[in-house]
C-alpha cells in the first residue's frame, strides 16, 4: 500500500479523481486529481511523517475531517514503514482520548480543530503521542505545522512482512467504545482487496465505470476499497464528503456515476435526488452498500430511478473484523416481490470459498437446525489479527477457529443468512429489524425507523421523520398486525445520536429516551 499510487501511475492507470471539496492535506487546493497527482501526494506526506519522526513500527495516530485522504496519509504511514490507525474525527474527545491512550502512538495528526474540540470536552489529545502534527493553519502550542515538514525528501519504501501488522481500524462503536482492530496485508490486501478486484462478469469494475463514493472514509472499507478500485482503473471517481444532498449533487451531476457506493445514513440522506427525471443516478448500473441494514423502500428508490437496463443493489454484510462475509443482490423485481417491506434481512450465502458460516445457541455453542435463530459464527482468513490493548475481549470473541460476529440470524435451506438482530439489541417478542422493514414500507413520511429493545417493557418504536411528527391514523394502520409496541417516539434525523458511518447508536437513544439502558441481549460479544 506504500506504494499502491506508484505502481498505478507507473503503469498508466488514466483514472481521473473528482472531489465535492479540496483535500486537508492539498496545499493547492485542487478538486481534480490524476493518479500521478495522488503519488505525489502520498510521497510528499511520507516526507512529512518522516521529518516529524514516524518510522518503521511506529503507530501514527490520523484524526481529521472525513475525507478521502484518510487513506493518502495511511499509504503514506506505510511507505515509512510506520502502521497507521485511522480514527474518526466524530468521536467524542472523551473516546478519542481513550483509543489514543490503547494505541499510544508515536505520532498524531490532526487538526487544530480537532485538539480544540478535544479540550473543550477535558482531553489533552496531543498528550497522547510522541508528537503531534497539526495540518491546518490553526497554530497550536508544542505541536508541529505544515512549515516545520514541508519540503522533506521522504525515505524509501519499507517493506514488511504479509502478516506484520499493516493498518489499524476502529468499529463502528454503536454500543460505547470502538475496539481498535489490526489487520495485516495478508488479511486486508491479500484476502479482501484482492478477491475485490477481479474482474467478474457484470459485477466486476470496468475501465469504462464512473465511480461515486460517499463513505466514511477513516473506516476499513475505504482502505480497502483504495486498493482494488485503483488497480481497476476505472475512467473516474467521484469523492463525497458529505451527508447533504445539496452539497452533493454538483459533483453527482457533473459526472453520473455508473457504480455508487455510499453509507446507508448517506442512501436515505440523498434519496430525494431519485426522483427528477434528470436525476444523477440515472446511469448507476450497480450500486453497493455495508456498513448496516438499508430498508427496501430506498433500494427500491435508487433502483428506479436508474436508466440502466437491469440495475443490481449488491448488499455486503461483515464486520471491520472479518471484511464481507455474504453478498446479496437486489433487483428491480425483487424488490417488487418485497412490497410488504421484509425483502433485505436475507443477506444471502457465504462468500464462495472464502467464508464458512454456522449457527449456534447462544448458551451450549451448539449447532442449530436450518431456520432456527441463534449467535452467528464465521470461518474466514480475512479475519484480523487482534484488538488493540484488549486482548481478553478479542480472545471471548474467538471460539475455536470460528469467529462470534455478536449477530442474531437464521440459516436457510438454500445455504443463505437472514439477519434478526445483533445480540444486545434482541427482544424475545419479535425482530426489531425486520419490525423496523415493514414499518419504513408502510409510513411514507418517514426516513428511518428504528426499533428499541429494554428489558420488562414492550419494544420502543422511534420513527424519524423530516418535521419530527409521525401521523397517528397512518401509525395505527401500520402497527395494525405487528406484536405490541409502544407508541411511537417522533424524531428528525439530527435528534439522533449516530456514529461516524450514520448507524444509530440504539443504547445511547434508549438512554435519552427512557433513562435506561438494559435490554435483553448480554452484550458479552458486542
Amino acid at each position: 500500500m506504500g506504494v499502491l499510487f506508484d505502481e498505478c501511475a507507473e503503469h498508466q492507470v488514466g483514472t481521473h479523481v473528482h472531489l465535492d471539496r479540496p483535500f486537508d492535506i492539498d496545499a493547492g487546493a485542487r478538486t481534480h486529481h490524476t493518479v500521478p497527482h495522488l503519488a505525489t501526494l502520498v510521497r510528499e506526506a511520507a516526507g512529512w511523517l518522516a521529518a516529524a519522526g514516524a518510522g518503521p513500527g511506529d503507530r501514527v495516530a490520523i484524526v481529521k475531517d472525513n475525507h478521502w485522504d484518510y487513506d493518502l496519509l495511511a499509504c503514506a504511514a506505510v511507505r515509512v514503514g510506520a502502521v497507521p490507525a485511522q480514527l474518526s474525527a466524530h468521536l467524542s474527545g472523551e473516546v478519542l482520548g481513550t483509543l489514543l491512550a490503547r494505541l499510544e502512538p508515536a505520532l498524531l495528526v490532526t487538526t487544530a480543530d480537532v485538539l480544540e474540540r478535544g479540550r473543550k470536552e477535558g482531553t489533552d489529545l496531543a498528550s497522547t503521542a510522541r508528537a503531534t502534527l497539526v495540518l491546518d493553519d490553526g497554530a497550536v502550542p508544542g505541536t508541529l505545522g505544515m512549515d516545520d515538514v514541508r519540503g522533506h525528501t521522504p525515505p524509501g519504501p519499507h517493506r514488511r512482512h504479509d502478516d506484520e501488522p499493516l493498518v489499524i481500524h476502529h468499529t463502528s462503536g454503536t454500543t460505547g467504545v470502538p475496539k481498535l482492530v489490526v489487520h495485516s496485508t495478508r488479511t486486508i490486501i491479500g484476502k479482501l482487496a484482492r478477491f475485490e478486484s477481479v474482474r467478474l462478469p457484470r459485477i466486476g469494475l470496468r475501465r469504462t465505470d464512473v465511480l461515486a463514493n460517499a463513505s466514511a472514509f477513516a473506516h476499513g472499507r475505504t482502505f480497502c476499497w483504495t486498493a482494488s478500485v485503483l488497480c481497476g482503473g476505472p475512467a473516474a471517481i467521484s469523492i463525497i464528503t458529505t451527508q447533504d444532498p445539496n452539497l452533493a449533487d454538483p459533483v453527482l451531476r457533473a459526472h453520473p456515476p455508473t457504480v455508487l457506493e455510499a453509507l446507508p445514513a448517506s442512501f436515505v440522506r440523498f434519496q430525494p435526488l431519485t426522483e427528477g427525471l434528470d436525476n444523477p443516478f440515472r446511469r448507476v448500473r450497480m450500486v453497493i452498500s455495508t456498513y448496516d441494514a438499508v430498508h427496501p423502500p430506498t433500494v427500491r428508490a435508487y433502483l428506479g430511478a436508474s436508466r440502466h437496463r437491469a440495475p443490481v443493489w449488491m448488499e455486503g454484510w461483515g464486520q471491520t473484523e472479518t471484511g464481507p462475509l455474504t453478498f446479496r443482490f437486489h433487483t428491480r423485481r425483487s424488490v417488487r416481490r418485497a412490497s410488504d417491506g421484509a425483502g433485505t434481512r436475507n443477506l444471502g450465502r457465504p462468500v464462495p470459498v472464502k467464508t464458512r458460516l454456522r449457527v449456534v445457541d447462544p448458551d451450549t455453542f451448539r449447532p442449530l437446525p436450518r431456520g432456527q435463530a441463534g449467535l452467528v459464527l464465521a470461518r474466514t482468513a480475512a479475519c484480523a489479527l487482534g484488538y488493540v490493548g484488549e486482548e481478553g475481549r478479542w480472545s471471548a470473541k474467538r471460539h475455536g477457529g470460528w469467529w462470534n460476529t455478536g449477530d442474531i440470524g437464521a440459516r436457510h435451506r438454500d445455504g443463505s443468512i437472514e439477519l434478526l438482530d445483533r445480540e444486545v439489541d434482541r427482544t424475545p417478542q419479535l425482530s426489531c429489524l425486520r419490525t423496523e422493514d415493514l414499518l419504513e414500507a408502510r409510513l411514507p413520511n418517514a426516513l428511518e425507523c428504528v426499533v428499541l429493545a429494554e428489558s420488562g417493557r414492550d419494544p420502543l418504536p422511534v420513527v424519524v421523520t423530516a418535521d419530527g411528527r409521525v401521523d397517528q391514523a397512518h401509525w395505527k394502520e401500520a402497527v395494525r398486525d405487528l406484536p405490541p409496541l409502544r407508541e411511537p417516539v417522533a424524531l428528525t434525523w439530527d435528534q439522533v445520536p449516530r456514529t461516524g458511518t450514520g448507524k444509530v447508536r440504539r443504547r445511547e437513544l434508549l438512554h435519552r429516551l427512557t433513562g435506561r439502558t438494559d435490554t435483553y441481549g448480554s452484550g458479552r460479544w458486542t
